[in-house]
């Protein structure tokens, strides 16, 4: 069985919200996001009777937002496996590490993924912005 990660992040190129809550909505019967600061939303999904705390950050790296699921009890096991299913439901590119990090992995190192199925591993270095 594949190890699950402690909880989910991956991130978004563009965000249409009707779209993100429509797919919050069929895999974790997540209430649509509401505003939580600024350029800020969240919701709280279920999955298996256990909650999904649901966490979107505007504009968190180089103009990608940032999706956070704080939770090990969501239907994917992986970053990477969150990324496939909603670089699809969203058909947006989806950012995300490229496994647990340790100390000493290259910070910079993410796995990219494109709608159709391309994946691949990109540098991604933090511009700070």
């Amino acid at each position: 069985m594949m190890e699950r990660f402690p909880d989910i992040e991956v991130y978004l190129a563009s965000v249409a919200i009707d779209k993100l809550n429509a797919w919050l909505s069929e895999a974790l019967d997540a209430p649509p996001l509401s505003p939580a600061g600024k350029g800020k939303w969240k919701t709280r999904g279920h999955h298996q009777g256990e909650a999904v705390p649901v966490l979107l950050v505007d504009k968190a790296a180089d103009g990608f937002a940032s999706l956070w699921f704080d939770s090990h009890h969501t239907p994917w096991h992986t970053d990477q496996e969150c990324a496939q299913y909603a670089a699809e439901a969203l058909q947006t590119e989806v950012r995300c590490s490229l496994g647990g990090w340790h100390p000493g992995d290259d910070p910079d190192r993410f796995w990219q993924v494109l709608p159709g199925g391309q994946e691949r591993a990109i540098e991604w270095p933090d511009s700070g912005r």
